[in-house]
């Protein structure tokens, strides 16, 4: 694995996850409590024997760079290991990353530096495990210049994806990027074959690919619609078959691009045995952990009114940090330093770090982004158009999300 550069692309807004994206990346998104959405791909890599990697950022970078870089520099650069954040250096011209094919070709003198045989791309905004060394054999025994990572999906989800269409040999013969209308699978009905965005190139051929692309002017120097399409005429791409490295009886990944799927992966962890395995110490999944003391439960007694007053989680997540002062919560995520306040009610929600939950308070099906402090007797997610005349933002199905740091006087009128 010395042989391979890893280029993690860490750069998309996300702004079907907005507001969550409002002041951060998309792969700097919490997720679980105390992950971050990238801490998944990099553990993927630590646990795959890749130690050099580089993770392109562009919009809204500080909350990721701060975050890699109080998490994952552990590093030894004297034995060639790394992980490095590289902001666009603009050293071809001065625009954006018009594409991901053009993210790759704007640091190519960054790659050609490190002195890779192999190089593997990856998306720094998805919810799986997998072992890249497999991937890694698999490439180098094909002879192919290019695999990429394939797993089937429903038909209704197919046009969110790049389709890919494989022969027995697991050579790709049709690549169309999000069609309307995507191929279903012969041998699997109601499903069809989507890209990971998980890419290995054969590092020299993919030099001369990143350049013929960059000089086509009408090119959107994207891998899936330019590059890939071009690659396969030439007979020279393979596909990989997801292996998941999950330990469980369904294949995991997930593309939370949408409040509604970010809501529902992270709601899979609450469950009794849940579909996402965060206690194999086989594959653990690693992020930065605050110093915060263990989570708290204190009260266990009747109030001034009859009122049960006591602190106590249920099928929940609970961080450390968490103080649950005499409120209840169900169903839930409590990031680090979480406080739930006296005969407060949180139910079927995720609250980041810092938030802080007023006596009293109803909220279910709700999203808190951090250290917002929510006025005591506040009800959210009871009443959506009350919600949305108050300015949160209102999912597809129905999850009331409130931007981060919100001020008081937004929740007037409850």
């Amino acid at each position: 694995m010395n042989d391979v550069l890893t280029v993690i692309l860490a750069g998309g807004k996300g702004t079907r996850l907005e507001p969550l994206t409002r002041d951060r990346a998309k792969p700097a998104v919490p997720f679980g409590g105390v992950y971050r959405i990238i801490d998944f791909t990099l553990s993927n890599c630590i646990n795959s024997g890749l130690r050099r990697i580089l993770v392109l950022t562009q919009y809204k970078a500080r909350s990721l760079d701060r975050h890699i870089h109080v998490g994952w520099n552990f590093l030894p650069r004297e034995l060639d290991e790394w992980i490095d954040v590289l902001p666009p250096q603009q050293r071809i011209d001065e625009n954006w990353y018009q594409g991901t094919a053009d993210a790759l070709y704007q640091n190519i003198y960054s790659i050609e530096k490190a002195d890779p045989r192999y190089v593997l791309i990856l998306a720094g905004d998805h919810i799986y495990k997998m072992d890249y060394a497999d991937l890694m054999r698999e490439h180098i025994k094909s002879g192919a210049e290019l695999t990429i990572g394939c797993l089937p999906v429903p038909l209704a989800e197919g046009s969110m994806f790049g389709i890919m269409d494989v022969d027995r040999a697991n050579r790709v013969r049709g690549f169309v990027e999000k069609p309307a209308n995507p191929p279903e699978l012969a041998n699997r009905p109601g499903m069809c074959l989507a890209s990971m965005g998980i890419y290995v190139f054969t590092a020299r051929p993919m030099y001369e690919w990143l350049c013929q692309d960059a000089a086509q002017r009408d090119s959107a120097h994207d891998f899936g619609r330019n590059i890939i399409p071009q690659m396969i005429q030439k007979g020279c791409v393979a596909a990989f078959h997801f292996r998941d490295k999950n330990r469980k009886v369904a294949s995991y990944w997930r593309d939370v691009g949408t409040l509604d799927a970010y809501f529902q992966a992270n709601m899979d962890l609450i469950a009794v045995d849940p579909v996402l395995n965060l206690y194999d110490r086989q594959w653990p999944i690693r992020t930065y952990q605050p110093l915060y003391p263990p989570p708290k439960f204190v009260f266990s007694e009747v109030g001034p009114v009859g009122e049960v007053r006591r602190g106590e989680a249920h099928d929940s997540v609970v961080c450390q940090g968490a103080i649950l002062s005499g409120g209840h919560v169900g169903r839930s995520i409590l990031s680090p330093n979480v406080r739930v306040n006296s005969f407060a009610s949180v139910e079927d929600s995720i609250l980041f770090d810092g938030v802080d939950v007023g006596r009293y308070c109803r909220l279910r099906r709700a999203i808190v982004d951090k250290d917002v402090k929510i006025p005591p007797h506040t009800t959210i997610g009871y009443d959506l158009e009350e919600d949305r005349r108050r300015g949160f933002t209102i999912s597809e199905q129905g999850i009331v999300v409130i931007p981060k740091g919100e001020q008081a006087d937004l929740f007037a009128g409850h």
